[in-house]
């Protein structure tokens, strides 16, 4: 379905194939999706690394060089999220432990991830029409926001990264039935399987694809192959997988539960506003169960969770993308519901900006900044300090406390231990954080 009566990228034989002029001619939309991820997290890039974020470095460290790569092969967790361990490492190579760069490298995927919503619109029953104010729309949402502004959360960037790749390759793959787009789909999902678990909602999007073409379900037989190995490399390794040993996973929890409260969170004010206007005056139901479908199944991994009822915001990155086709759908059927009122589409696009940007980068910012604040202030507290250190009620893990440290001061700064000889530096978190 073309909106506009074509006039938008719907041209004979642009979605037959990966048609590179067309792309070049509408190039000014990266420097409007750098705006809108720019408008929305540029705030993020002065954040102070955060808890989790120390960890992330830490395995980055352990694991990222080549020479360790055997030991991530086998550890059952940390090899699931390969790609992010290796990036953290490149990363703190050049930059050093500087929270700025780890901050851009996750807005920098961001954008990245963006442009790949932009080419979803290769596959007919989407079109570029819808998918590219979508990918607009999925820069600035708020509600994925933790992503892309906890550097800890870099696998979910990552796998959204190497799922929508593959998801993209496929597409081309169904239009053009040229294998070189087959094995790039294939190398895709590879790697988005090094990525994190939540990659193998690849195959159930990459059939859905394949509906419109019964002849080629069968060639998604590697991918179905892999992900089976997958879950059993996985599921044999559970006495050892933290996860399984945890209590953050069950094969038990009551999935779908967490499924429908995760997409009503997902849907909020502006899915749901979207969800009237595509009732009152949208004709075809086929792009809506779509969206609908999209979120469902990239939130099923994510519903097995148990330390809390709906899947937190940074697994809803991917299926972020599903609303955002649904408030592009609704956006475009305003303009043409009336066509002489442009400025009631426009007024409605604006208002949607600035809410969520701005929502993003003054209360979600302040909510990551009280985060930050137990590792800011004991680093504060030992920046001329050379010795043992004792916290009382440190609100993270001792474990946390320890890389900070070791990050930040190498071993001028320690933990006191128990019969320590020298006296130490009282950290007291007891007290109300100022």
């Amino acid at each position: 379905m073309c909106f506009n009566k074509g006039k938008i990228f719907c041209r004979t034989g642009i979605v037959m194939g990966f048609n590179w002029s067309v792309l070049r001619r509408y190039a000014w939309l990266l420097p409007l999706l750098a705006f809108f991820c720019t408008a929305t997290y540029w705030r993020s890039l002065s954040l102070p690394l955060i808890s989790d974020d120390y960890l992330q470095i830490e395995i980055g460290r352990k694991y990222g060089p080549i020479s360790s790569w055997p030991d991530l092969a086998n550890d059952a967790l940390y090899r699931c999220r390969a790609t992010s361990i290796v990036v953290t490492h490149w990363t703190e190579q050049m930059f050093g432990v500087n929270p700025l760069w780890f901050n851009l490298s996750s807005l920098l995927i961001h954008f990245g991830n963006c442009s790949l919503v932009i080419l979803l619109g290769f596959w007919r029953p989407i079109g570029f029409a819808l998918s590219v104010p979508a990918a607009c729309i999925f820069a600035f949402l708020q509600r994925p926001h933790e992503a892309v502004i906890w550097y800890a959360a870099l696998p979910e960037l990552l796998v959204f990264t190497f799922t929508l790749a593959a998801l993209v390759a496929w597409i081309l793959h169904c239009n053009s039935r040229q294998w070189h787009w087959f094995a790039l789909s294939m190398a895709a999902f590879l790697l988005a399987l090094l990525s994190k678990e939540s990659a193998v909602v690849f195959v159930p999007l990459a059939l859905v694809v394949a509906v419109a073409e019964p002849k080629l379900w069968w060639r998604l037989t590697p991918a179905i192959a892999l992900s089976v190995l997958y879950f059993l490399a996985i599921y044999g390794d559970r006495q050892t997988h933290l996860h399984f040993n945890d209590g953050t996973f069950s094969l038990s929890a009551p999935f779908w539960s967490a499924e429908l409260r995760t997409i009503g969170r997902l849907l909020g004010f502006w899915g749901t506003a979207a969800l009237l206007v595509l009732a009152a005056w949208h004709r075809s139901w086929k792009l809506i169960g779509l969206c609908v479908l999209w979120m469902v199944i990239t939130l099923l991994p994510h519903s097995f969770l148990t330390y809390q009822p709906l899947a937190p915001s940074r697994h809803a990155y991917m299926a972020a993308v599903g609303k955002a086709f649904l408030l592009g759908l609704a956006w475009l059927t305003l303009r043409e519901r009336f066509p002489r009122h442009q400025a009631i589409s426009i007024a409605v696009a604006a208002i949607c900006v600035v809410q969520q940007t701005s929502y993003v980068s003054t209360y979600k910012h302040g909510r990551f900044v009280e985060r930050a604040k137990p590792t800011e202030r004991l680093i504060a507290a030992t920046i001329d300090y050379s010795g043992p250190v004792q916290l009382n009620c440190f609100p993270y893990p001792l474990e946390v406390a320890k890389l900070v440290l070791k990050l930040r001061t190498g071993t001028r700064v320690r933990l006191a231990a128990e019969g320590d000889p020298d006296e130490p530096r009282i950290v007291d978190y007891c007290a109300a954080t100022d």
